[in-house]
């Protein structure tokens, strides 16, 4: 009886821990792209466009976010594990780079399938079009996302907490005891 009373208990604090989790995901990922608009405002600023976008990097955020998640309940990188860290960092940086990227084709395709478009012209020009503009975008992209999965990584070899504790001078959630 007192497992069945815990249950709920337990669905909520896992409830909880997810949205942390998508929080903390959310807010890296709304400053990363926060980070692109303001330099492409300056770009179309020196160009004589006034544009501000910072709507394009909350919405992007809070969907890559759930991305992100949906990618890291797959722990693509873990049979790397074993292996130095830079081979599990390395590794899920640049399928996560990959996935965002069919993401966001997918998503501007669907976008101009919807506003009447045909699935050729809904296709994006992605960093300006091109092999020259997908490369460039997918370097940003890649090197954006590589502290993420340093930190991340780091932490997992570290121990649950250890990281986090070191960062926020917290104690650990876990002690050796």
């Amino acid at each position: 009886m007192t497992s069945e009373a815990n249950q709920p208990r337990a669905l909520t604090a896992k409830a909880a821990e997810e949205f942390r989790r998508f929080l903390v995901l959310f807010f890296y990922l709304w400053v990363l792209f926060g980070v692109f608009v303001l330099n492409q405002g300056i770009v179309l600023r020196e160009q004589g466009v006034n544009v501000a976008m910072q709507g394009f990097a909350l919405i992007n955020a809070l969907v890559f976010a759930k991305v992100m998640m949906v990618f890291e309940m797959f722990d693509p990188g873990g049979w790397l594990r074993r292996r130095p860290l830079i081979y599990p960092i390395f590794y899920e940086t640049l399928l996560l780079t990959v996935l965002f990227l069919i993401v966001y084709v997918l998503e501007k395709t669907v976008e101009g399938l919807i506003h009447g478009k045909t699935a050729m012209e809904s296709l994006p020009k992605v960093g300006g079009g091109g092999l020259a503009g997908l490369l460039s975008a997918s370097v940003i992209m890649f090197v954006a996302l590589l502290p993420f999965f340093g930190l991340r990584n780091l932490g997992l070899a570290m121990g649950r907490g250890r990281l986090r504790a070191m960062l926020l001078g917290e104690k650990p959630a876990i002690s050796d005891g």
